[in-house]
């Protein structure tokens, strides 16, 4: 508890969030297959995000594709494995590789997800949603101020999908998210499509209790489309954005002064076209809403 009042003493000290950003616009999580579409249509792409974790102890083509990607587009790093949710404390080793390439290429802001990977020592193989505690507020906050005596940039946090609601929570989700966003001053990466799937697997209405969330600290956001199975939507990344999504999308940028937004796109990806017309759409929402031009 100490961490905490001494984080949120100095976030009363830094004033109001988010802090002075520029706009970058829409853009792609990068992916190497659609390399050569990408550069054949920069002018459509205002920026990327990378997985970070595909430049750790990289080979020396993957740095060079590191270092065209970041000639041509302002990059974001997206992390995986940092597990900033583990009572175990954060993988030093991990945090040097992040910290190496944030200072390689210099992003203006970076992210992880509210989530866990590793618990007892042991990788569990996927990003596993926390329980809405304060005790997990507590770790959370820990782990964050570890991570900033390594990286100075900003941090921004993912809400993730919860396909199991952990008994014994003191809260919901919007609550334990601007709880850790207030006591670390982190930034939020609200992921869209992440907010429609939770919502919809606990047969709850997405729109409902909006103003819930604090959309104050939005940073950046992510959309993307998955699908059903059994009777569950499973946030995919493998289909086109759904018009729930995009009406839940228009919603939150309407909300929030978001910076950029970023479609993501994992599996059986579509004709590069059908990528750029998602993103114009998505430009076009925040036009309307007066964040870009």
């Amino acid at each position: 508890m100490v961490v905490a009042a001494a984080v949120a003493a100095e976030t009363d000290r830094q004033g109001p969030f988010p802090p002075d950003m520029a706009a970058l616009g829409v853009g792609l999580g990068f992916r190497p297959s659609f390399r050569a579409d990408l550069f054949r249509h920069r002018a459509q792409v205002d920026f990327l995000e990378i997985t970070a974790d595909h430049y750790f102890k990289a080979p020396p083509e993957k740095l060079d594709e590191l270092d065209l990607l970041a000639a041509h587009f302002p990059l974001i790093p997206h992390g995986l494995d940092l597990s900033l949710g583990s009572a175990d404390g954060i993988d030093p080793a991990y945090l040097d590789q992040f910290a190496a390439l944030i200072e390689r290429i210099a992003p203006p802001w970076w992210s992880e997800h509210l989530a866990f990977t590793r618990a007892g020592g042991v990788s569990i193989g996927h990003l596993a949603a926390l329980p809405y505690t304060h005790e997990a507020v507590d770790t959370v906050v820990r782990n964050v101020e570890f991570v900033r005596c390594a990286i100075e940039s900003p941090l921004i946090l993912e809400n993730v999908t919860a396909s199991v609601l952990v008994p014994g929570c003191e809260m919901d989700e919007a609550a334990f998210l601007t709880e850790v966003l207030r006591q670390t001053h982190c930034g939020w990466l609200c992921d869209v499509t992440n907010l429609h799937t939770n919502a919809v697997n606990n047969g709850a209405a997405p729109d409902i209790e909006l103003d819930r969330w604090p959309w104050e600290r939005v940073v950046q956001m992510h959309f993307a489309g998955g699908h059903w199975r059994d009777g569950i939507l499973i946030d995919s990344h493998a289909c086109p954005t759904s018009p729930e999504v995009w009406r839940l999308l228009d919603k939150a940028v309407a909300r929030s002064s978001v910076k950029g937004i970023i479609l993501e796109r994992d599996e059986s990806l579509p004709p590069f076209g059908d990528l750029l017309d998602e993103l114009a759409q998505a430009r076009a929402i925040g036009s309307r809403h007066g964040r870009w031009h």
